[in-house]
This record gives structure tokens, sequence and C-alpha cells, in this order.
């Protein structure tokens, strides 16, 4: 109890996630300045054959090489024989007379084909048309020229260091190998800093590239790869990346991409971002610096049948959706809805399987995360500007989670892990409220199946209280359900913090399980949700100190040795190109977030200790909620908090800003 005590006292507003512009939900309903209307649903995709049709007010752009038609027919040939994989779960055939309709597609196409490279036939595009890449692998060469970080742009950058919508727009090919800028810019000036109401875009231009598919056109999403590293390390490692972002399509309303490959971007190979209404089908992502997917406050979106593996954060990210259940404005969502789906898709060997901050209102079926080192994770680690906390009202339902005791931590991973987790878990929830978990099978997770934690109030609110919030509450770790699911071969199936206060959580009708604690709440078979609170435990709170604050060489943090090895987690060797270490004379939010414990191991103590001054300024920023800051380290806590953390073997490309987050969450330095 009393490090329970401790810990509701002392738990900080942090940064877990990723930085990117402050951020807006879109308005919910369609913008039908366009015909058709614009968002306000998961738009329906148009069939490869129309894209060989006249169309009145849609234009279609032809991306070929000329190899196309050759790799077309290889592919056939082998579909023909053996089949192919839309996931390594779904394997399929291919039959003689859609072959050959395929072959007369891509040859009506061919002749069509204008464009050698992806971009300029996006940039080229407008409203409701299409773009149809044929098989072959896009590296992009004209995008890649194009500098990073060109002085050009600082002139867009907004306070935080990212670039303003303005900014992405006249400066494309900064960031990202392919850019689908969906709206003009807006007449006046993005908010800086940022309203704290995040829902409607401000300063919202005018459709531009709404209603835009991107797909290519081959038996599967192999035939087209867009490839943002080096394209001869194939879908594995090492990256070597020359852009941040593969695709990103931003204020993209009605943007749909399928049927290709995208792999070894810097950050995330796929990004979608303030849009709303999207469709990502039939994809593959590999290999990625973060995630595999990224989707950014969205909504109407459902991301399905894809593939996602070798990321060094998760395989998939749907973060800070729009939060349409509970918890939701009910004047801007009348209605209760999820405003994001993820079904049928494979992820696996990656840190994560799944990553969610403040991920709200989604649902998760038929999925299947195994091979992770941790197979699922939503949480509210946030960052100053990232909205939706708390994090509230996701469906886990009818996925496999299984064997996911994958080690990135040992020498020979080709995986570069950014963050550190429990190796050879299913799931975690920390800090989530009002989720249901159901009828899911949890097999061979060699630590834990299923961990739920808490994260209080004073995670937003500890240094400036505001309205309705009370760093003594919480207002976390509610709510969540837990029935139906199978749980067979995993260490320890079900793990609670039970934190003080919590209450609401139930646990029933998974069958025989173990636990710890060893006796959960089953409130009834869920009848009587108010019999569950929460009342501390020492031993689960113990390893969430040292996990998340105090790691160290030697230290008793027992997540990166896989439970089953016999032989301590060797050191690893980071490949060439995997990291980079930023100066510390200007530095700006993007740069701290591409921080590493590389970067710390080569500064001096007087640029270690102006990093932490900007880290500081930047955890300590205003939050969406009116007057709310976040609280902070120290220089002195931080410093040990990143020595001993940055000391362990395996560390070198963790994200400091990651660790620091994750400490000042639990900021109790343990002896």
């Amino acid at each position: 109890m009393a490090v329970a005590a401790v810990l509701v006292l002392g738990i900080a507003q942090v940064a877990q996630a990723h930085i990117e512009r402050p951020s807006y939900w879109p308005s919910p309903g369609p913008d039908c300045s366009v015909s058709p209307c614009a968002g306000g649903k998961v738009p329906t995709p148009r069939s490869l054959a129309s894209a060989v049709q006249t169309v009145k007010g849609s234009t279609t752009r032809v991306v070929c090489q000329p190899d196309s038609l050759k790799r077309l027919d290889a592919s056939i040939k082998r579909a023909l024989k053996s089949g192919y994989d839309i996931r390594p779960h779904d394997h399929r055939t291919l039959g003689a007379a859609q072959a050959r309709d395929l072959k007369r597609i891509n040859r009506a196409l061919f002749d069509r084909c204008r464009y050698s490279e992806i971009q300029p036939a996006v940039t080229d595009s407008r409203n409701n048309d299409r773009v149809v890449v044929l098989p072959g692998v896009y590296t992009e060469p004209t995008a890649r020229k194009k500098p990073t970080h060109d002085p050009a742009c600082d002139q867009y950058k907004l306070s935080t260091g990212a670039y303003s919508y303005l900014g992405e727009y006249n400066c494309q090919n900064d960031a990202n190998l392919i850019a689908v800028l969906g709206r003009t810019p807006g007449p006046g000036k993005d908010p800086d800093p940022p309203l704290v109401d995040r829902h409607g875009i401000p300063n919202r231009g005018s459709c531009l590239r709404c209603n835009l598919q991107l797909e290519g056109s081959g038996v599967s999403a192999d035939d087209v790869v867009v490839d943002a590293g080096d394209p001869s390390s194939g879908n594995g490692g090492p990256r070597n990346s020359v852009k941040d972002v593969g695709i990103r399509a931003d204020r993209a309303d009605g943007f749909v991409l399928r049927n290709l490959t995208v792999r070894h971007a810097d950050e995330h190979d796929i990004y979608v971002l303030e849009s709303n209404g999207y469709l990502l089908d039939s994809f593959k992502t590999f290999y990625a610096g973060e995630y595999g997917v990224l989707t950014f406050v969205e909504d109407h979106g459902v991301i399905q049948n894809c593939e996602a593996a070798g990321n060094g954060d998760s395989g998939l990210y749907p973060g800070a959706g729009a939060k349409t259940s509970a918890g939701r404005d009910e004047k801007v969502y009348p209605t209760a809805r999820y405003s994001q789906q993820i079904r049928y898709c494979d992820s696996h060997h990656n840190t994560s399987g799944y990553s969610g901050t403040d991920g709200s209102a989604t649902w998760v079926h038929h999925n299947n995360f195994y091979g992770n080192a941790l197979g699922f994770t939503t949480d509210v680690f946030t960052a100053a500007g990232h909205p939706g906390f708390p994090q509230q009202g996701d469906l886990i339902e009818k996925n496999d989670f299984y064997s996911n005791n994958f080690n990135p931590y040992v020498a020979d991973s080709d995986v570069v892990p950014t963050v550190p987790v429990p190796v050879g878990s299913g799931m975690w929830i920390a800090g989530g409220d009002d989720n249901v978990v159901r009828n899911n099978a949890f097999r061979d997770n060699r630590r834990r199946g299923a961990m739920l934690f808490a994260v209080p109030d004073a995670f937003v609110c500890a240094d400036q209280p505001l309205t309705g919030c009370d760093p003594l509450k919480l207002s976390t770790s509610h709510r969540n359900q837990f029935y139906g699911n199978k749980m067979t071969g995993n260490g320890v199936d079900f793990w609670w913090d039970a934190f003080p206060g919590n209450s609401g959580n139930c646990w029933y009708s998974n069958g025989k399980v173990t636990s710890s604690p060893s006796n959960l709440p089953d409130c009834l078979n869920g009848k009587a949700p108010f019999l569950s609170i929460g009342f501390g435990n020492l031993g689960n709170e113990f390893e969430l100190l040292t996990c998340m604050a105090n790691l160290k060489p030697g230290g008793p943090c027992p997540w990166f040795t896989t439970p089953a090895a016999t032989a301590p987690a060797a050191s690893r060797t980071v490949p060439a190109g995997d990291h980079d270490h930023p100066a510390t004379s200007e530095l700006d939010d993007a740069m701290l977030a591409a921080m590493t414990c590389h970067s710390w191991h080569e500064m001096t103590t007087g640029q270690r200790d102006h990093m932490l001054a900007n880290m500081a300024v930047f955890m300590g920023g205003q939050i969406d909620h009116p007057g709310a800051r976040g609280t902070t380290l120290t220089n002195q806590k931080a410093t040990s908090v990143l020595n001993n953390a940055c000391g362990l073997s395996f560390a070198g490309p963790f994200k400091l800003y990651k660790l620091y987050a994750r400490a000042a969450a639990f900021p109790l330095q343990l002896p």
C-alpha cells in the first residue's frame, strides 16, 4: 500500500506517443462541396476493372515501369500454380478466368501509362481521381532527391518545430516519399499554440484531392512495392531509410489505398492524418523505424486485410481516434459508434503488434497478433498537445494473441526496438477506460496473457490543477471488462495492478485461468461492476516502478529476457544508418523526438543539460484540457533515469522522450 500511495500522489503528465503537428478531429459530417460527398463514412473502393472505363468527373492516371507486364505475368504464373497470400493467415487461389481478366486490364492500363513515378501522378490528381500503379518496385528518385529539413521550409514551422499543414503542402517531399495532400491550405494561419478544443479542423481549406484512390494492379500487394529505403533488403532489414514517411495522406477525406506494399520508412510506412473517411485495404508494411501504419485523429476509418512486420515500435497504430463512444461529446457525436475499425490483419515480428495512445472508439476484431514482444498496447502516456485523454471505449474481440515471445533486445535481432516492453506478453491496457476485451484467444504468451494497470489523474494535472481534475483522484483504468476469452499456455493469464481506487474492472467467463493477484473480481458475471475496487498490489506495482522509472543495467526489471530463455539477453549491434545524433544547439520537438540513447552517450554534460531543459519545456506544454500543463522531471532525476536506462546493452536505439515519458509517469526512484 505504501507504493500505491506514492503512485497516486506522484504520477505526472508525460509523452509516450510520437511527435506530430498539433492535430484536430475532423468534423464528422460529409463535405458536399464535391460530388460525391467526401467523408462522413468509410469510402467504397472502386474496382480495378472500372479504371479502364471512362467515368465523368474522374481521371485515372497510370504509373508503370518498362517491365511491369513481365512482372505481372510472372506473378500470375506463380499464383496459378501455388496461390498467393493476402496475409500469412489468408492464402487464396487465382483462377484461370481471373488471370485472363487481370492480364487484359493491365495491358489496357499499360497503354495509358504516362508516369514512371507515383508522386507526380498524385500531384496532378484532383477530386475523385485515381492513381493505378502497375507491378514494380518504386523508389521515387525525384522525391528522394528533395532535401529533408530543408532550410527553405523553416518558414512553415510552428513553435513546436513541426510543419504546419501549409508547410506539408509546400514541402511535400521534405519528410514524405509520397504525399497525398487532400485539401488546399486554409486562408489564415494555423493556431499556435493550438486550440484547447480539438473538435473540427481550424483553417481548413477546400477539397483538392478528396476521394482519391491509390492502388496497385497486381495479383496481390506483393506486386507493387513502394520503398523508402534500401530495396536490396527486400521485405527485411536493414532499412537504410531516405525519408521519414513512405505514403502520407493528410486531410485526404475519402482516401482509399489498396493492394500495395510500403516498406523501410524511417518513421511510418503509411501515415493518415486529419482525414474524414479512409480505407486501407489489402496492403503490407515492413520494417519502418516506428510504425507500419500510423493513423492520427481520424474518423470513419477502416484498416483491413493487411500484414505488418518488422517495425521498431508497432505494426498498427490508430492513435487519438475520434472519441465517438464512451466519453464522447454528445453535441458533436449524438449517437455512439466506433470511429475506426481494424480487421483481418496479421501483425507480427514487431516490438508491439498494435499500439494506440489515447486510441479511443476503435473496434479491433478478427486479427492475429503473434510473434511480437508485446501483442497489443493501448495507453494514456500522453504528450503535450496530443488529444484524446483518457483513452476510452475500444471493443477488442475475436482476435488471436499468440506466441508473443519475440525478443528484439538481443544481439541478433533484425528489428531495432525504440521502446521498452515486456517480452512474452499478449496485451496491456495502460490507463484505459470502458474497454471490452471479449471472445479472444490468448495462448503461449510466456510471460502474461493480458495486463491492466492505472495511470491516475496526476498524469494530466499534477502541477496545474484544472476544473474537474484532482491529482488525488483516478479517472483511468475503470470499467474495463474481460470475458469469454480462451486462455491457454500463458505464463500468467491475467495481471492487474489493483491500483487503489480503481473500480468497475471485471474478469468473468474466461474458463479456468491463472492471475496476479490470485483472485480477480468477476462482478457477479459482470452484472455488478460496483463490486470491483482496487486495493493495491505491492509486487505488481514494484514491477511497474522498476521497469518504467528505474531501468538500469543489472536492475530488477525482468522484461527484456524471454521468459523461457535460460541465458541473459546479449548486447545488440545497431545496423548502420538506423540512428543519428541531432545537434543540441537549437532543439525543437522534432529533433527531441529523434534523439536516442546513442545521442545521449555522445553528448557532453553541457549538451545533456541543454537537451533536458528543452525536453522539460516540451513535456510541460499545454495538453487538451483548459489550463492543464505537464509535470516534468528535474534535470538531476532525468539524468539519473537516462544514465541508467541507456546503460542497458541493447538500449542504443531507445527514444529518449519515451524513456523520459515513462519515468515521469512513475517518478518514484527506487534505490
